[in-house]
């Protein structure tokens, strides 16, 4: 689109295959691009070529120019596009939205939209030097608008097409300066919309109950990622973790089939785990007597292996109610559960079980839940794995030495497999002692996000105790690793979400039996910024946690920080004012102002209704 003197569409056409369709067009009328020696030279090439050549094609109503059998193109160029004359950056911005709008109505599902656009307009950190935002033509965010996002961007060169000639605007004989010009690639992004909690049926004996997920785990519920047929990147590190640790101890692999904790059972609520409970996700189950058949829609689903549920659901005691109480109420036929915030619920039954081995790694791998401060490399959701070994009290201190070293082995090789040749900046695992226990952290010092910083990063830990009432003589190690930041760690993805994404773009590149750096196909998402600041209800203590949880939830994980700004006392009443910062950026799909307005709006209701805090 845009063509000027067509030497684009002529050379690009003598580069694809004869049967690639080419659609040439121009804003101009035919009468006046006669007059161009150039441009009637290419066009009598372009129609040797049979290709089509419109003319008067506005690109911001290309669906008003394509009947509907001739739409549905693989790619749409557009370059160096510009309102001519002394228009400003706004009104540039404005011709792109529009551009971006109409290509939606005409473009392939997986096609592409090219944009060239000179040195420094784009205002991506591709662009050297990097124009202020406001001073940019925000490319990335204009072409949200139609909802696209920045798959690829890369220097614009004319010798990929011979021949071709920019002439400026409406072919001008002025033309634009080339020298540090960028191609934008752009692709369709999944659509940002507000998903509602799927409702989940389960089967508890012979009665069923029914629960929707929590608001701020939509879309983090049953993905199966750790099943046999998934080539998910936590399922491959997973496996080529337990296959390397294999080959030092004898393996007990099981099934996360424990669905409830014994009963009366409180001392599971070890030191260790206690602080997972309190920020579990609690849910209620109501029992639901209708048929299973009429509610199987596509955001209901039923599970009727209890097991099979209860790999992702435990049923946990309320850590805050008397240990002779039921360990699950029931009030007006609710049910209270948890979700699992941590696999350490389970050592308990794991180490009394009657077939636990001393001496062998038993092995639980499953996804849990927890609810954390919005902060880069924290997750509500994450995926973890568990050791549990069993020795003679006598020979700990060889056996934690022989464990650690094999386990810093397994890490150190794992994390260095995508290591550039020749390149220093290793990652290294060490693991820090904890003076208030007999526990260890699993530290990570990483290069593995293209900085030459290196970031500390906590991915698991490592715990012995002597706990079981069976194995009396016996001491036991617990070793926990988060799949998902290791994940993180070797491939490089930078963004946890990413990992959770249904956009199919991302385990396209995850190929069996090969690690290689992550490419992300979203580029340089734009960041949105808003201020929100509340009275403190003064009969109540404010959450900072749950603020967390609830911005994560209505924004559907879009908010990435949350930065406290300030307080204020009003000095007649005594009121407390709490003044925060939120910004916005997505990891995957397209974004823009006018959405994130409206969330933070929603957001606003959300606090004054959860958290009784009145918004200024």
């Amino acid at each position: 689109v845009g063509g000027g003197n067509f030497s684009f569409a002529a050379a690009l056409s003598e580069t694809l295959y004869a049967s690639t369709r080419v659609t040439a067009t121009c804003l101009q009328r035919s009468a006046d691009v006669a007059g161009n020696p150039v441009a009637r030279e290419n066009l009598r090439r372009l129609r040797e070529r049979g290709t089509e050549v419109r003319f008067g094609v506005d690109c911001t109503q290309l669906a008003d120019a394509f009947k509907p059998q001739h739409r549905e193109f693989d790619r749409i160029y557009f370059n160096f596009p510009h309102c001519g004359r002394k228009a400003g950056v706004a009104k540039n911005r404005e011709l792109l939205a529009k551009f971006f709008q109409s290509c939606k109505d005409v473009l392939a599902d997986e096609g592409e939209v090219h944009v060239a656009l000179c040195r420094g307009q784009g205002g991506t950190p591709a662009d050297k030097p990097r124009r202020e935002w406001h001073n940019s033509w925000q490319v990335v965010a204009m072409a949200a608008l139609g909802g696209f996002i920045l798959s690829d961007v890369h220097p614009f060169g004319c010798e990929a097409v011979p021949g071709y000639k920019c002439t400026g605007y409406r072919s001008q004989d002025k033309p634009f300066h080339l020298e540090g010009a960028l191609n934008h690639i752009f692709t369709r992004s999944l659509p940002f919309e507000g998903s509602q909690p799927r409702i989940f049926r389960i089967k508890l004996g012979d009665r069923w109950f029914s629960f929707p997920e929590p608001e701020a785990l939509v879309g983090k519920l049953n993905r199966g990622f750790l099943e046999a047929h998934s080539c998910h990147p936590v399922k491959t590190i997973n496996e080529k973790l337990i296959a390397e640790l294999g080959k030092a101890f004898p393996l007990k692999r099981l099934k996360c089939s424990f669905p409830l904790l014994p009963e009366g059972s409180p001392s599971v609520l070890t030191s260790w785990n206690c602080d997972h409970l309190s920020a579990a996700f609690w849910i209620s189950l109501c029992e639901d007597n209708s048929n299973s058949e009429s509610l199987t829609s596509g955001t209901t689903q039923d599970i009727e292996d209890v097991l099979e549920l209860f790999s992702e659901f435990s049923l946990l005691k309320d850590s805050g109610r008397d240990s002779k109480q039921e360990t699950h109420e029931e009030i007006c036929g609710q049910t209270k559960v948890c979700l699992r915030p941590s696999l350490l619920v389970h050592v308990q039954a794991v180490i009394q079980a009657p077939d636990f081995l001393p001496g062998s790694l038993h092995v639980l791998s499953a996804p849990v839940f927890r609810k954390c401060h919005i902060l880069p490399f924290t997750m509500p959701a994450f995926h973890e794995t568990l050791f549990i070994l069993g020795f003679n009290k006598n020979l700990k201190d060889s056996y934690l030495q022989s464990l650690l070293d094999h386990l810093k082995d397994t890490l150190d090789s794992l994390l260095n497999q995508t290591l550039l040749e020749g390149s220093k900046l290793s990652s290294s695992v060490e693991f820090v002692f904890q003076p208030k226990g007999n526990d260890y952290i699993i530290n990570v010092k990483s290069h593995n996000f293209g900085s030459d910083c290196a970031k500390d990063l906590i991915i698991g830990s490592v715990a012995t105790s002597a706990i079981s009432i069976v194995h009396k003589d016996q001491c036991f190690m617990f070793v926990s690793v988060n799949l998902d930041l290791l994940a993180m760690l070797v491939w490089g993805i930078s963004d946890w979400r990413m990992l959770w994404t249904f956009d199919h773009r991302f385990l396209k590149h995850f190929v069996p039996g090969k690690i290689e750096s992550f490419k992300s196909y979203s580029l340089y998402p734009p960041c949105y910024v808003h201020d929100i600041s509340f009275w403190l209800d003064e009969k109540k203590e404010f959450d900072e946690l749950e603020f967390h949880t609830v911005a994560r939830a209505v924004s559907q994980d879009t908010v990435i920080s949350i930065q406290f700004l300030s307080s204020f006392q009003h000095p007649e009443t005594q009121q407390v004012s709490l003044c925060y910062r939120l910004t916005y950026q997505t990891c995957d799909k397209a974004l823009t102002q006018q959405q994130v307005a409206s969330v933070q709006s929603q957001f606003r209701k959300e606090i004054q209704q959860r958290l009784h805090v009145t918004p200024r």
